[in-house]
């Protein structure tokens, strides 16, 4: 028997995305971001659910775009304290002793010492509420040559990537491999 929770954000997990973004000035800003995930494969987009009431939510609707970086699991405290702290009064990367890369496709900046970053192009938003949903169309994927795998994909394990359990409030990272997708439920 399966209890009732109501309707509450208890998506499990979602992803810990460190959204990269520039300000008016031309400073560069990360904040943490959990209501993402991967929202068209052709073309390939992502998408980030943010409040307006956040300093990078202005910085992508005047800049019309931004990067998602993917913190390892031995960088979960940083990307905790980069959801805490505001950018309008924070210099988040030299509070987390991040160091800030200009993206060459976007204006945006990504994160020198994550494995990888998603550099995005703004082709949508949509207001649904509390958070205002944006669609970024991916430009192009860069990930640290040792956590790729012998076809140069990025190897979960390597990536050791952050997840978020939201009921809770708890950071996790990825559990052991449990077989090939598109395979393992042929035997049914």
């Amino acid at each position: 028997m399966k209890k009732s929770l109501g309707a509450q954000t208890l998506v499990q997990p979602v992803p810990v995305w460190i959204i990269g973004t520039y300000d008016e000035a031309g400073r560069p800003n990360i904040m943490t971001a959990a209501w993402a995930g991967i929202c068209c494969s052709q073309p390939p987009c992502v998408s980030v659910s943010l409040r307006k009431a956040t300093y990078t939510y202005g910085n992508i609707v005047a800049r019309k775009c931004f990067t998602v970086n993917v913190p390892s699991a031995e960088q979960a405290k940083a990307a905790d304290y980069l959801g805490m702290v505001s950018g309008r009064d924070t210099d988040k990367f030299a509070g987390a002793g991040l160091t800030p890369v200009k993206s060459e496709l976007v204006d945006a900046p990504w994160v020198r010492e994550f494995p990888m970053v998603i550099e995005c192009s703004l082709i949508h938003s949509l207001e649904i509420g509390l958070h205002t949903l944006f669609v970024g169309r991916i430009m192009d994927v860069k990930a640290d040559e040792e956590v790729l795998d012998g076809q140069g994909h990025p190897d979960m394990e390597r990536v050791s990537p952050v997840v978020y359990s939201p009921g809770a409030r708890t950071y996790y990272r990825v559990g052991q491999l449990i077989g090939p997708a598109f395979s393992i439920g042929k035997d049914l």
